[in-house]
């Protein structure tokens, strides 16, 4: 079995995107982003792949999923064509990352064994919203604050690392 983590920044109402877009742009987030998942394998529907400024995300395998049979997309990326399909595709030896968008993060949701939360300490205007955590389910393993972003961007943020507890 594959290890799949899911990373997301979310805000308060659990918004995750507006019109196929993020919700704001946090500082220090994109290069966040990168940190985590260079040399790793991304995993994301169709959406999310149109919506990358730069397509594929350079230094990672881009896996997009569809329901469409046999569709291929640009270059750059390995298609699969349901979510057990992503799963069977993925390196079992590494870490992979799903990166949206709201319907891949629900159904992967229950599989995944890390969770990288952008914790957004403020409500949005969304159209996409994550699935509710359960997180008894979970152990928070690493948080780190940022309530100085709260002078650039108006709102405060924190990052967390979350793992499933295993159940015995």
């Amino acid at each position: 079995m594959p290890h799949l983590s899911i990373i997301v920044a979310i805000a308060e109402n659990w918004g995750i995107g507006k019109d196929n877009e993020l919700l704001v742009k946090i500082p220090g987030d994109l290069k966040h982003f990168k940190e985590i998942t260079t040399g790793h394998m991304v995993i994301m529907g169709k959406r999310t792949w149109y919506s990358l400024p730069n397509r594929p995300l350079p230094n990672r395998v881009n896996m997009v999923i569809t329901d469409v049979p046999d569709e291929e997309l640009e270059d750059g990326c390995l298609m699969a064509y349901s979510i057990e399909d992503a799963v069977q595709k993925a390196d079992p030896e590494k870490e992979s990352f799903i990166i949206g968008g709201g319907m891949i993060y629900k159904q992967f949701l229950p599989l995944a064994d890390k969770l990288y939360l952008t914790r957004v300490h403020k409500d949005f205007n969304a159209d996409t919203f994550f699935p509710e955590i359960n997180f008894e389910d979970w152990e928070l393993i690493s948080e780190e604050k940022h309530p100085e972003a709260k002078e650039t961007a108006g709102f405060e943020f924190t990052y967390q690392i979350w793992e499933r507890i295993k159940s015995s």
